[in-house]
């Protein structure tokens, strides 16, 4: 059926919605780590695509995932609910601001966010598409102030972003006592230019270490270790 994403133990209907489903997203989900986390929080959830990969990575977590696209997060909660970790996961229509004001309690051992990164440029005249891509220098400030009130004291925030944005992201964790743990740098080939960076923070001070990962071996044959991260996952693997 089109429309229909079919991974090893769960399928996602993207019919839709206006960001379908990207290697930003399952790569995030593939590489994210976190020690027996039981709570988990996706922002920005979309299809619901990296919260069904954390359902499956981690059996004893409750995950709730927060979308500001109504059709976006009627998708997701359609696919929560027919697969098999439906009882673990939860969707909320809502704004993570919102979201974060009506549970201000909630404490995270994981935040996960593939958010929008396109910070102050050209706004497309497609609503959906601009409320999934598009945001700005509040966006981030707001997140990251979100983010340092609802980690639990071990947690840790695992976000993908273009490295102008990763940048800004940076310069932001220090005025809400957060610290970088950790930064892993994607490019498409070995030799390409470094086009995302995951960025991985809490409060927590730990030894800071960056990783780089490389998608594609020769253009159209994936990198073992991308192989290896997504192997899980997806079905052609």
């Amino acid at each position: 059926m089109a429309g229909i994403f079919h991974f090893k133990q769960f399928t996602v209907d993207q019919s839709g919605c206006a960001m379908k489903i990207n290697t930003d997203g399952v790569l995030l989900a593939a590489l994210a780590k976190a020690d027996a986390a039981k709570s988990i929080l996706d922002i920005g959830t979309g299809t619901g695509v990296i919260a069904l990969m954390l359902a499956q990575k981690f059996p004893y977590a409750k995950i709730d995932a927060v979308e500001i696209d109504k059709t976006a997060a009627e998708t997701a909660g359609g696919n929560f609910k027919n697969s098999p970790f439906a009882e673990r996961l939860t969707i909320a229509h809502s704004s993570f601001q919102h979201y974060f004001e009506q549970f201000p309690a909630r404490k995270y051992e994981l935040i996960i966010s593939n958010p929008p990164f396109y910070i102050n440029s050209l706004q497309s005249p497609e609503h959906q598409t601009n409320i999934a891509k598009h945001t700005d220098v509040l966006f981030f400030e707001e997140l990251v102030a979100g983010v340092s009130k609802h980690l639990s004291i071990n947690g840790a925030c695992w976000v993908i972003l273009p490295v102008p944005t990763a940048e800004f992201v940076k310069t932001s964790m220090s005025r809400f006592n957060l610290h970088l743990q950790k930064i892993i740098t994607i490019r498409s080939f070995a030799e390409s230019e470094v086009h995302r960076e995951i960025l991985v923070f809490g409060s927590s001070q730990t030894k800071f270490n960056i990783e780089d990962f490389v998608i594609y071996d020769i253009p159209k044959e994936y990198s073992d270790s991308y192989k290896t991260a997504l192997k899980d996952f997806f079905t052609i693997f």
